[in-house]
């Protein structure tokens, strides 16, 4: 028979005093400015200075309660480049998300993200070839982008085509408004 013997486990606890000094802001510029808050994130969009990480906090602390500066982060992230930016402009264009519904534009940023070589863009602008939304219908041309999508390991794109590209299998009402 075996014992299973337990040390005592001291805890220490250390103090540690730090003062944190105030942001001030001068004309050399922030010291001590805040990292993700909103302010700081709307600083750097007015300034130019879009990564891929502020972008996706940009968007993600404004969404919800200011749908213009969300929108704002979108525009300018997914102009300079940024992919996820792009496909959520599409969504917002494509649901008329602080502005009007613009199933062209929605379509366009779908295929920018495709062009950028996002899977989640080759899906979503071969779905709108094959329903001709935004864009003049192409079924071989939306089967196109939604086998690359497959091959870069969509799960859902390669549904789609397990179903025969049967829109209803991976969208089954949006097309019943």
């Amino acid at each position: 028979m075996s014992r299973i013997l337990i040390a005592p486990i001291l805890a220490l606890t250390l103090t540690v005093s730090a003062e944190v000094r105030e942001t001030e802001e001068d004309e050399w510029g922030i010291l001590n400015p805040s990292d993700g808050d909103r302010d700081m994130l709307t600083r750097k969009l007015e300034m130019g200075q879009l990564d891929s990480v502020t972008c996706s906090l940009g968007f993600n602390t404004s969404k919800y309660d200011n749908i213009e500066l969300a929108r704002r982060f979108a525009t300018r992230c997914a102009e300079a480049g940024i992919i996820k930016a792009m496909t959520w402009m599409s969504y917002l264009e494509m649901n008329g998300i602080g502005g009007p519904v613009n199933a062209e534009a929605a379509a366009e940023w779908d295929r920018r993200a495709a062009e950028a070589g996002s899977s989640v863009g080759m899906y979503n602008y071969g779905l709108d070839l094959l329903r001709g939304f935004g864009v003049k219908q192409n079924e071989s041309l939306g089967r196109r982008y939604i086998d690359k999508a497959a091959e870069l390991g969509l799960e859902i794109a390669q549904t789609l085509q397990l179903a025969g590209y049967d829109l209803d299998e991976v969208t089954y009402d949006t097309d019943t408004f």
